[in-house]
């Protein structure tokens, strides 16, 4: 990190703090050179590649708003669907990468849509994954059948 005063390249880390509910850390930096402190505000960059290959910082909103769709007159919340998003940025994060798939976002968002809501799924699905056929539509009920079959016994 350069100073701001005299363009030296070497600052030494005085004081770290998170801020923003984790999303940044702050600094306090000192230069080696003239003495003078400075604060900085670092962020990770997280991106999505869409399909045509545009690069596009990563936003909640989109996800939520993309769920929203599928959602459409079922029982659930605008906080619901914000929780989604954030799940989803979690999962997609701890990954480790700065630039994911809109593919990987569309896969990370199944299964938590899938916990929220059975019907909002099935539409998510059958657009992302394409479904083709009613047997598409069949085999995603008949898993959701089993899946849930399972967590009752």
């Amino acid at each position: 990190m350069h100073c701001l005063f005299c363009s030296c390249d070497d600052t030494r880390v005085v004081d770290t703090r998170v801020a923003d509910d984790g999303a940044s850390i702050r600094r306090r930096r000192e230069c080696t050179n003239c003495k003078r402190r400075f604060t900085t505000i670092e962020t990770s960059s997280f991106a999505v590649e869409k399909r045509s290959g545009v690069v596009e910082p990563f936003s909640r909103d989109k996800i939520a708003a993309g769920v929203k769709k599928a959602c459409q007159g079922r029982p659930v919340s605008d906080h619901d669907l914000a929780l989604l998003a954030q799940q989803v940025e979690e999962r997609l994060r701890s990954a480790g990468q700065s630039t994911v798939s809109a593919d990987e976002v569309g896969k990370a968002i199944l299964p938590f849509l899938r916990n929220l809501d059975e019907i909002a799924y099935l539409r998510f699905a059958s657009v992302y994954s394409s479904f083709q056929s009613l047997d598409d539509f069949e085999d995603a009920i008949k898993s959701l059948r089993e899946e849930s079959s399972e967590a009752r016994a």
